[in-house]
């Protein structure tokens, strides 16, 4: 036998060329000083994180659509035909007003004990209590956050603004509430004062204690030893932390506002009869609820009022779980 005819060469030569083909389907990539730059750069960004995580939350979601919808519906309300002015009394043929008239075709949620329309009073009411609620929810969180982080990271201002919390923290919230509203002039404005007056002293609080366990970290000891300013501090490295436990606050504040308006209102110091407010509905339908048949004047708003207060507290909590960074993938 031949050495070129055997079996082990032909197969090493096979092997070889087998080699060689392989080698000439892989050739070196050209080198490209941005593409190598962008390989250690992250693509993750917090806030697509954060509305990515809030997503997969199904009931939340439903509840914010909802929330949406029916905060719309109350700026669009008025537009649709055949609406009724809410302050307009609505009277019989014989001119008599139609007081506590059951819901019908025409007036679909009923009217109450002077004949206005119920329908009507009910969106308007909800404009108006969302609009105090938010205006109230917007004010504690400026106040709170910036008095809060300041009370927290500059170690001069401790003492004055724990003395400050310490006196108004002392001074009962519902008592606030009741001179405010009874010395100003009764309105909106009065309610938003009144309950921001003394409002953000919980929001401050927290802030403040959130601050205290980040304030000496080894990347904010590290920039103030780089001399970065203070409010660059607390815009970079400090409120960002912040943003879940921020946001659960303000949504719990606001079906809070709504809750204390429904109050003053009970008491007989809240808006005035001709301003509309879940409060003022609530008040009138509760003198009417031993009567079975004007139970309607107490229950529709106070659906509206459940919704509002249960959408917006699981929508806030559904959102601080998401933008923890623990849950983003």
């Amino acid at each position: 036998m031949s050495l070129l005819k055997h079996p082990k060469l032909e197969t090493l030569e096979q092997h070889c060329t087998e080699a060689l083909k392989e080698d000439q389907l892989f050739t070196f990539a050209p080198f490209s000083q941005r593409e190598a730059e962008e390989t250690g750069v992250s693509n993750y960004s917090y806030w697509r994180s954060t509305f990515s995580a809030f997503r997969r939350n199904k009931v939340a979601m439903f509840l914010l659509i909802l929330m949406l919808c029916l905060l719309l519906f109350t700026f669009i309300q008025p537009l649709l035909p055949g609406q009724f002015d809410p302050n307009l009394v609505s009277n019989d043929a014989r001119g008599l007003p139609l007081r506590n008239k059951q819901p019908d075709s025409v007036h679909w949620m009923g009217t109450n004990s002077i004949g206005q329309d119920l329908w009507a009073r009910i969106w308007a009411a909800t404009r108006n209590s969302l609009f105090i609620g938010i205006s109230v929810a917007l004010i504690e969180a400026f106040v709170g956050i910036l008095v809060g982080v300041l009370w927290g990271y500059v170690r001069q201002l401790d003492f004055i603004l724990t003395e400050i919390y310490n006196v108004l923290d002392n001074i009962p919230t519902t008592i606030v509430l009741i001179l405010v509203a009874f010395i100003l002039k009764p309105g909106m404005g009065t309610i938003i004062l009144a309950m921001s007056v003394t409002g953000w002293i919980g929001m401050a609080r927290f802030v403040r204690n959130q601050v205290l366990v980040i304030r000496d970290r080894d990347y904010n000891v590290a920039s103030r030893c780089l001399g970065t300013s203070t409010w660059r501090i607390i815009g970079r490295n400090l409120l960002p932390y912040l943003v879940s436990v921020i946001m659960l606050r303000m949504a719990l504040s606001i079906p809070g506002a709504i809750g204390s308006e429904v109050f003053i209102t009970y008491i007989g110091l809240g808006l005035p009869p001709q301003i509309c407010s879940l409060g003022n509905l609530i008040n009138e339908g509760r003198k009417l609820m031993m009567s079975p048949s004007l139970r309607y004047q107490l229950i529709y708003p106070t659906i509206i009022l459940s919704v509002v207060t249960v959408s917006f507290y699981m929508v806030g909590n559904a959102f601080s779980d998401a933008a923890d960074p623990k849950n983003h993938l």
